[in-house]
């Protein structure tokens, strides 16, 4: 099944959340056949974002790598998991970038994830540098090594981001995507229950040339999940 994820980042008062709820079921129906929905808001807004119905599930943004303890701001997988998450996105670029997070800090973060039975959405890509000096392949394979620890077994999303799509309107083409996407399935290709997504400025124009031709499972939707018209479009992209 298709993964769709929409990651708020930080937007959507609790208010907010609740109307963008509320607008995406009318437009889902009951289901979208095909296609597994996740809402990521931010952690106050979680409840909000939550479906009674169950057609939709709720992701994290991030989590702390630490179990409890002393560190003020910062959410467990623990307090995630209880909150109703099944999912949560480690190591976005963002938050590679802006908080400085390497593959120690993620690999600690992605144990606490399965130590509280959350499913990682583990971030990778390359930036606009690494694309051009033709080093996507083992900058890639550079951020796979954090998984080295992560259990084989259990199931894992990995969204291919290229760093220089995301937020800027510049979409990886299908063929960008499918031969980033062949190249992850290669070196994740212990992992059974492996599914991987697009992320990079996707939306209802793209979404379905890039789903049929750009070998990936879904997408991580970030701006253009702000609208649950334009959401439930890209979902529909199946």
């Amino acid at each position: 099944m298709n993964l769709f994820v929409a990651n708020w980042k930080m937007n959507m008062t609790r208010p907010q959340a609740r109307a963008y709820a509320l607008d995406l079921g009318s437009r889902i129906g009951d289901e979208i056949e095909g296609a597994e929905l996740v809402l990521a808001p931010p952690f106050t807004a979680l409840e909000a974002a939550r479906d009674p119905r169950g057609r939709w599930t709720l992701g994290a943004q991030n989590l702390s790598e630490h179990h409890a303890g002393a560190f003020t701001g910062e959410v467990s997988g623990a307090m995630i998991a209880e909150a109703g998450c099944r999912y949560v996105i480690v190591g976005h670029s963002e938050r590679r970038s802006l908080f400085g997070e390497d593959g120690p800090r993620l690999s600690r973060k992605l144990a606490r994830a399965r130590e509280s039975g959350l499913v990682p959405i583990y971030c990778v890509g390359e930036t606009e540098r690494e694309r051009a000096e033709g080093s996507t392949a083992a900058t890639l394979a550079r951020q796979v090594e954090t998984l080295a620890d992560d259990p084989a077994a259990e199931p894992l999303v990995v969204a291919y981001e290229p760093v220089w799509a995301i937020g800027t309107g510049l979409a990886a083409t299908p063929s960008d995507s499918a031969s980033a996407a062949a190249h992850l399935r290669e070196l994740l290709s212990s992992r059974a229950g492996l599914r991987i997504l697009y992320g990079g400025s996707v939306n209802p124009g793209n979404a379905r040339d890039l789903l049929t031709n750009g070998g990936v499972d879904g997408f991580l939707v970030g701006g253009a999940s702000l609208e649950a018209a334009g959401f439930a479009a890209i979902a529909r992209a199946g």
